[in-house]
């Protein structure tokens, strides 16, 4: 777990600096500067963009990571020049898709918001940067340099947005000029991405692919279906929202999903590091090594995610002081939401284990399957609960997922992410949940944040500490302890 915890680290640095400056903007800035309406826009723009995002890759950033350390160095360039042209598959048909069939996909998209049918091509633009990033972000994965991507995807863009809507704030950009500037940021992320990439490794033009050209092209196909059903399952709400109410709605959603959205940080942070990991243990066949891996992160991750989850649920009303009226009335959302996230956590490198594995294709049908059930539960539960609905549809779809996933991993693998453990991390937090939950601070909303999350964090630290519960929490915490010892 060495390179794996210090990598982590880095990674859970950059991430976090990422969503503080996402968080003032989400919270603060686009609530305070852009209209509601036009806030719902950005936010059905970049979900659509999201799910566009797998096709137009298709699945090259996963196959990269994939196939890369099984690669003889003689084809490693041929491959690498492969996974470069791959994305045009997906990208070249969905442009002629949009360009012949704009009118009735917009007239579609803008039934009950005609607004949203003037921005679609932003939703491809925005989809081709974001595929052609991942590709170049995954470059530099399988050479296990994945800070700087994390930079690029958590921390730049969203100082990027805070400079756009600060210069929208004093008139040096109109409305327009935003929304176009906006489009151009992810265009210049990833043109950056691609420097860097370069970097570490210059591409050598190689027309001699490699000899398993043919499984694959036939993988990256495959691995469409998985990551269209997995950012369905995350995306798809916010979409779907435009459909049956005001586009300003999916402003609040996306508040409210952004707040718990948080939880999922140290997951998404290790996983980094951890998806070459799996996929060179998978590689060399040594599953005992992978066991460990895989309840190590399930552990650590959880004690994380589990922590942040009950810091949010805690200090959310002071939070909703802070924040618009209109913008109040998500509670709920952030506790299905916040769950979810928990339960993705959970799992640690489970997702690294099915899709490096030869059982992927099984785990795909799963997911196209959920996809279907997301759509359907949305469609169903929307009309009737609004914002509440769109959250239990995402719940229980992940829920059901993640459900499958661990089941399947024991049937074929033979071991499970939870130890002795994960349920004494569980009690603990019910345990603090419990206790702080009486504890009403009367101070300022921000100080109350800032004095009960100590508090809280405090008192689940010493409780990891004393009982051991978790060896490489402890062994940081040890480190830490004998720095500040005099």
């Amino acid at each position: 777990m060495g390179i794996v915890l210090k990598q982590s680290i880095k990674n859970v640095v950059v991430t976090y600096s990422g969503f503080l400056f996402g968080a003032i903007n989400t919270l603060f800035l686009y609530t305070h500067i852009l209209p509601d309406e036009y806030f719902g826009l950005v936010t059905f723009i970049l979900a659509s963009g999201a799910i566009l995002m797998p096709l137009m890759a298709f699945g090259a950033h996963n196959t990269m990571v994939r196939f890369y350390s099984s690669c003889e160095e003689k084809d490693k360039d041929g491959f690498l020049n492969l996974m470069l042209l791959i994305p045009l598959l997906g990208i070249l048909p969905l442009v002629l898709l949009f360009f012949f069939f704009y009118e009735p996909l917009g007239d579609f998209v803008s039934q009950i918001n005609p607004m949203v049918k003037d921005y679609l091509w932003y939703v491809v633009l925005v989809g081709f940067a974001m595929a052609y990033f991942e590709v170049f972000y995954a470059w530099c994965k399988v050479q296990l340099k994945s800070v700087f991507g994390n930079f690029m995807k958590e921390v730049f863009g969203r100082i990027g947005v805070s400079v756009l809507l600060l210069l929208l704030y004093f008139d040096v950009i109109s409305l327009d000029t935003f929304f176009i500037c906006l489009v151009g940021l992810y265009l210049l992320r990833t043109i950056i991405m691609k420097i860097y990439a370069y970097s570490l490794r210059w591409p050598k033009l190689k027309f001699k692919f490699t000899p398993n050209t043919r499984e694959v092209l036939y993988y990256s196909m495959l691995i469409i279906l998985g990551g269209s059903a997995a950012l369905i399952l995350l995306e798809i709400d916010k979409v779907m929202l435009n459909q049956f109410i005001k586009i300003e709605n999916v402003a609040y959603y996306g508040v409210a999903v952004y707040i718990a959205t948080v939880i999922i940080v140290p997951s998404r942070s290790m996983h980094q590091i951890t998806y070459p990991l799996t996929a060179e243990l998978l590689n060399s066949g040594n599953y005992s090594e992978l066991k460990t891996l895989y309840q190590k992160t399930s552990l650590t991750l959880f004690i994380a995610s589990g922590i942040l989850f009950v810091l949010i649920i805690l200090n959310l009303n002071d939070l909703y002081d802070l924040l618009p009226e209109a913008y109040r009335n998500g509670f709920y959302i952030v506790l299905l939401i916040g769950l979810a996230k928990v339960l993705d956590s959970l799992l640690g490198n489970n997702n690294s284990i099915l899709f490096n594995s030869k059982y992927y294709k099984t785990v795909l049908l799963f997911g196209i399957c959920l996809a279907v059930l997301t759509i359907v539960l949305n469609y169903l539960l929307i009309p009737k609960l609004g914002l509440e609905g769109a959250a239990l549809a995402s719940f229980i779809s992940i829920f059901v997922f993640n459900l499958t996933k661990v089941v399947f991993v024991k049937l074929k693998f033979g071991f499970l992410p939870f130890s002795k453990a994960t349920f004494k991390v569980l009690g603990t937090l019910i345990f603090l949940y419990v206790l702080f939950n009486l504890l009403q601070l009367p101070f300022h909303p921000i100080a109350n944040i800032a004095l009960k999350s100590a508090m809280i964090v405090v008192t689940y630290l010493g409780i990891l500490f004393r009982f051991n519960i978790s060896e490489d929490v402890s062994g940081v915490l040890s480190k830490w302890l004998k720095r500040k010892t005099p």
